[in-house]
């Protein structure tokens, strides 16, 4: 081969590399990140939906591979907090007050609308701590009945204080989130206060609370339990059920139906945010962006029985619309909640 012709193929050589090499600056960052790994801490009854419903698009749009890892909540903030200086999660889903101590650890990364411009669509309520987490599903709390034993349709959070259904009423214990919606409940009641107010009246909340006691057939830390109870007609009712697990067994054939009563019902946390210094920060903000996009947020609300939190998606066929939605001072619940479940246990006792 020639000198000239060994100069001109170097340099053909020379400038294809070059351009490869700016073709890749030039790209988005996301899409460089093609064969990489986003690992998200959830709890385990979320494996199904990330997998079939959030995983799939995110993999699709991004060509990379959701790892989900199912625990509960505490667990995942174990993880965090034990890996703060070399993170493996990205993602954590979380209960909302649990996500508190992980914001005051600094062990999370404020969601922004350059990272996740979705964030932008999500209904007032639902962004906390002016981004460390949003709400990703509202699951809501009403009262679970047994249409078979109770003919009638509980209409009140009243009603579960009305003494025909003396040995009839189950509740949760204040050790369950879904616990603490009868516990503002009782306080409205009986102060009349808006919720905002009354949630943090907790001696008035109690002392109507444990007018329940003649009506109480028991009270769970373990839903199984409290849901048998229900199926087989012991119990009428179940104050303050999740939605996504009453409707659950509805679809599958279970006497089992929930009522929204007419004060409103509560939204049960499902807190999702990035972990500080976790691998893949822009795949990270690419799962939380498109779970909280309309295409997802319309499946995911459909098969969790829940209501979305994206304002530009549809409330999904037998969900509640038109109805007041009471927000939660989580940070005030973190504060006290240890205290109010010793008193729950000394109040409540059978």
């Amino acid at each position: 081969m020639s000198r000239t012709r060994t100069i001109t193929v170097n340099r053909r050589r020379l400038l294809a590399a070059v351009g490869a090499a700016t073709a890749a600056l030039a790209a988005p960052r996301v899409l460089r990140a093609q064969g990489k790994e986003v690992v998200v801490g959830g709890a385990a009854s979320h494996k199904n939906f990330v997998e079939t419903v959030i995983a799939p698009v995110v993999e699709k749009k991004f060509n990379c591979k959701v790892v989900f890892e199912g625990t509960r909540s505490l667990v995942n903030l174990e993880k965090m907090q034990k890996n703060k200086d070399k993170q493996y999660l990205s993602v954590v889903m979380m209960d909302d007050p649990v996500m508190i101590p992980a914001v005051a650890e600094g062990l999370l990364e404020k969601l922004t609308t350059a990272k996740v411009p979705n964030l932008a669509l999500l209904k007032p309520g639902t962004v906390h701590m002016d981004g460390m987490w949003c709400n990703y599903l509202q699951p809501w709390l009403g009262i679970a009945y047994n249409p078979k034993a109770l003919k009638t349709a509980p209409t009140s959070w009243a009603d579960i204080y009305d003494p025909k259904y003396k040995g009839r009423v189950i509740l949760p214990s204040l050790q369950n989130t879904e616990g603490l919606a009868n516990l503002f409940m009782a306080a409205q009641l009986a102060t009349g206060k808006p919720m905002a107010e009354a949630q943090k009246d907790i001696d008035a909340g109690f002392k109507k609370l444990v007018t329940i006691k003649p009506n109480l057939l028991t009270a769970y830390t373990q839903m199984p339990q409290a849901y048998n109870l229900l199926e087989q007609g012991e119990g009428f009712m179940i104050s303050s059920a999740i939605s996504q697990v009453a409707l659950e067994r509805k679809a599958g054939g279970a006497p089992v139906d929930i009522a929204v009563p007419k004060e409103g019902i509560f939204a049960m946390p499902s807190g999702v945010a990035l972990v500080k210094g976790g691998p893949q920060p822009e795949l990270a903000a690419g799962y939380i962006n498109e779970m909280i996009g309309p295409e997802v947020q319309a499946k995911l609300s459909a098969v969790t029985f829940s209501l979305p939190t994206n304002k530009d998606t549809p409330v999904p066929a037998g969900m509640p619309t038109g109805v007041t939605i009471h927000g939660v001072d989580w940070q005030f619940v973190a504060a006290d909640r240890a205290d109010w479940v010793k008193r729950w246990d000394r109040d409540m006792a059978m």
